[in-house]
């Protein structure tokens, strides 16, 4: 598993210095709901990479908050991945697209930006839908009935 020292200094920086608990406590008291704290991560994604955002919010909030593979990082996985779409410049991806293309960013913020936070709030509305029903997929392919051969 990752960690904040693995891969960014200016992380393991603000670990250090007890500004990522810091935003961790503001989040919880200002912000009550998990729901929309790993959406906002996702919206800071769209100007901040996600691997040290990732990384910063493992460092703000440890595995006795939220256990590994809880629907909080599930949905922190999801926001942090794909809010990096909603501007060009918030994931690698983008801005080789702009340097390869010549793609303007106000360009890509009028033309593709809109679309990209509708698949985003539908992604994460979906995600929420499914936990919601307590619906689990088979996690090998023993565990699906009409492959088993019986």
């Amino acid at each position: 598993m990752f960690s904040c020292d693995t891969l960014s200094s200016s992380c393991v920086s603000l670990e250090a210095a007890g500004i990522l608990r810091e935003i961790a406590t503001y989040l919880d008291a200002n912000i009550h709901n998990v729901e929309l704290i790993a959406s906002a991560i996702g919206v800071v994604s769209a100007i901040i990479d996600n691997v040290p955002l990732v990384a910063a919010t493992m460092g703000m909030y440890d595995l006795t908050s939220f256990p590994q593979d809880s629907e909080f990082w599930q949905l922190v996985a999801f926001c942090a991945g794909t809010g990096g779409s909603m501007l060009i410049i918030g994931s690698a991806a983008g801005v080789a697209f702009m340097g390869m293309e010549k793609v303007d960013f106000f360009w890509y913020f009028r033309k593709v930006s809109g679309y990209a936070f509708a698949g985003y709030a539908a992604g994460i509305a979906t995600y929420l839908a499914v936990e919601s029903l307590q619906f689990s997929f088979p996690a090998t392919v023993v565990q699906i009935p009409f492959l088993t051969g019986s």
